[in-house]
């Protein structure tokens, strides 16, 4: 709970006002009460409030009213509707207009200030994602070769429209990236982007996360739960890893395209949606449905429009934009001094295979950094940060030149090695690779590793 965030409380009933402010501020909460939805509105227009907590039948103004007025006024603090006439139209109105949860009278003091913890926790999460986010620039589609150059013009193509997207791409090379671009630039920018990675979801609950549930619908449902579906309603639904879904859920999705309308788990009634689904998989999708592992009907309602996107190594022309953005945004993460990539270290980087796409070349940016030890990466400190071996085959560049310059390579990066693992500590790394702190300097300044440059007070 976060100490002293502040409630604003509406109902015309005083006692519930005098029960509900008590309960908050002896739970560490500050609590504004107001009788009407008029008050109310006034209220929130003169002040901020992490969270607003309104009942639905009041005189005047209803609750729901005044849940649409805060919305058009873009008033951001989340709203939790509560009612003792309560029923399932009711509900999904609610839910449509934009209340995180709806909690039934007669309120339980416990799940209210359990409700209330979760959404202002989450309300704090994606405050904290957006400003990470906007500093880092997470979301943006970094490239300069002509590869990518036609991808981002089938991107802005297919944008605009309502066209259903499947992205299809090796592991790594940015499907999520690519969906959430199409959705920024889209009509639906305003509403939400929503992800479910099929693959990563159980079996027994994919259904639930998509439709959501009912309170008690199965053992554990203590309560309504929203799906994607919902929660991307007037927005876009991007499902990763399509081709992993199960077959039997693959039908119910396929309704759920047909007829724009979802059934919760354990509910009796439909809830419309409107949802722009883009699917992404890096699994052959007609060989899935020549094997009977994919629904036909369902492969040609998503296969509308589809969107191959290139490997890393048939775009390294876009490689050396892609580490200054990287090592940009590792840098300003961890709040590290910027660093150039020598031509050498560059050409290194494009010489690697990159089984593991733009995803791969992230990490080994940031292992590389982590490596430096000068002002500027070269070649050997690229060597050093690319994997040597995955599963047993050799991946990364082989050694070239004679022995003596073999030897001198590996001596220069197991000294770096030592230098970033004792904080460039001369005496401490010449005691680890068992040797005088004389000889590690003339052995350095053979190598051409600048020791004054790294040397700390000792």
């Amino acid at each position: 709970m976060t100490p002293k965030a502040h409630l604003l409380i509406v109902d015309d009933e005083p006692n519930t006002l005098a029960s509900l402010s008590r309960a908050f501020r002896l739970a560490g909460y500050e609590a504004t009460v107001c009788d009407s939805a008029a008050r109310a509105l006034e209220l929130a227009k003169a002040q901020a409030f992490d969270l607003i907590l309104s009942d639905v039948v009041m005189p005047g103004k209803d609750g729901l009213s005044l849940l649409e007025d805060l919305k058009a006024l873009e008033i951001a603090a989340p709203v939790v509707m509560m009612s003792g006439q309560a029923h399932i139209e009711m509900a999904v109105r609610a839910t449509r207009l934009g209340a995180v949860d709806f909690l039934e009278k007669p309120l339980s003091t416990e799940k209210l200030l359990l409700t209330v913890e979760n959404v202002l926790r989450l309300a704090r999460l994606e405050e904290e994602n957006r400003q990470l986010l906007g500093r880092l620039g997470k979301h943006e589609i970094v490239w300069s070769g002509e590869a990518m150059r036609r991808v981002m013009a089938q991107i802005e193509r297919v944008a605009a429209s309502e066209s259903r997207v499947c992205i299809l791409g090796e592991t790594g090379t940015g499907k999520e990236l690519v969906a959430r671009t199409l959705h920024e630039r889209s009509p639906r920018r305003e509403g939400a982007f929503v992800t479910l990675n099929c693959a990563a979801v159980p079996a027994e609950l994919i259904e639930s996360e998509l439709f959501g549930h009912e309170k008690g619908a199965f053992t554990g449902a203590a309560g309504r739960h929203r799906g994607k579906f919902e929660q991307a309603h007037r927005g876009t639904l991007f499902l990763d890893e399509i081709g992993d879904m199960p077959l039997a859920m693959q039908a119910k999705l396929l309704r759920v395209l047909e007829g724009g309308e979802v059934e919760r788990v354990g509910g009796d009634s439909p809830v419309a949606v409107d949802v722009r689904v883009v699917v992404a998989t890096h699994r052959n999708l007609e060989e899935l449905v020549r094997q009977g592992k994919f629904r036909q009907d369902l492969y040609h309602r998503i296969y509308v429009f589809p969107l191959v996107l290139p490997p890393l190594r048939e775009r390294q022309e876009d490689i050396p934009t892609l580490v200054e953005h990287f090592s940009r945004q590792v840098a300003a993460q961890n709040g590290w001094k910027p660093m150039n990539f020598e031509p050498a270290a560059i050409e290194e980087l494009q010489r690697y295979a990159w089984p593991g796409n733009v995803r791969e070349l992230r990490n080994v940016v940031e292992r590389v950094l982590l490596l430096a030890v000068n002002d500027s990466v070269d070649a050997a400190t690229v060597r050093l940060a690319l994997p040597a071996t995955i599963g047993g085959s050799e991946t990364g560049p082989p050694p070239s030149g004679t022995l003596a310059e073999r030897v001198d390579s590996f001596e220069r990066e197991s000294i770096l090695v030592e230098l970033r693992r004792h904080d460039n500590h001369i005496t401490n790394t010449a005691k680890a690779l068992g040797l005088e702190r004389s000889y590690l300097y003339k052995k350095c300044q053979q190598l051409g590793i600048d020791v004054r440059a790294l040397r700390k007070e000792e």
